[in-house]
């Protein structure tokens, strides 16, 4: 009997949400928050504030970006090419990002695909990307950037 017991107690335990899905938004909370803080970023890049832009991103080392010069893993080192990359406003330029699609992926986690447009003095430059945002202590980060 006690068995029986200790079975049930774990398949509905087991049948539980994840808690990071109990807290997720709704949907289209999620789509506006995530916009929101894309939006942030193209505010912060045009400043030239990379420590601004880099607030989108999950400040931590499994951090991952994936660009041209490979995988980049954790905030600190994608800061640092970020950084290395754009040392100045010429560099950086001013950002616009097109949406071109979000989708949920699961309750606390969607993919986001877009591009890229720096107008610059030294060349523009344009791009696409696909971006993971994960709902990371009741905030949308991204956890994964690929873009090239």
């Amino acid at each position: 009997m006690k068995l029986i017991y200790v079975c049930l107690v774990l398949l509905t335990l087991s049948c539980k949400p994840h808690i990071a899905d109990q807290h997720a938004p709704s949907e289209i909370k999620a789509k506006n928050a995530i916009k929101e803080v894309l939006a942030n970023q193209e505010i912060a890049w045009n400043n030239h504030d990379l420590e601004g832009f880099m607030q989108g991103y999950w400040k931590n080392d499994s951090l991952k970006f994936y660009g041209s010069k490979g995988l980049t893993l954790g905030w600190d080192k994608t800061l640092a090419n970020y950084k290395k990359g754009y040392p100045s406003k010429a560099e950086s330029g001013t950002l616009k990002f097109v949406i071109n699609d979000i989708s949920k992926i699961e309750n606390s986690a969607y993919i986001v695909f877009g591009e890229f447009h720096l107008e610059r003095t030294i060349g523009n430059a344009n791009g696409i990307f696909t971006i993971i945002f994960k709902y990371i202590d009741g905030q949308w980060k991204i956890v994964a950037d690929m873009s090239c």
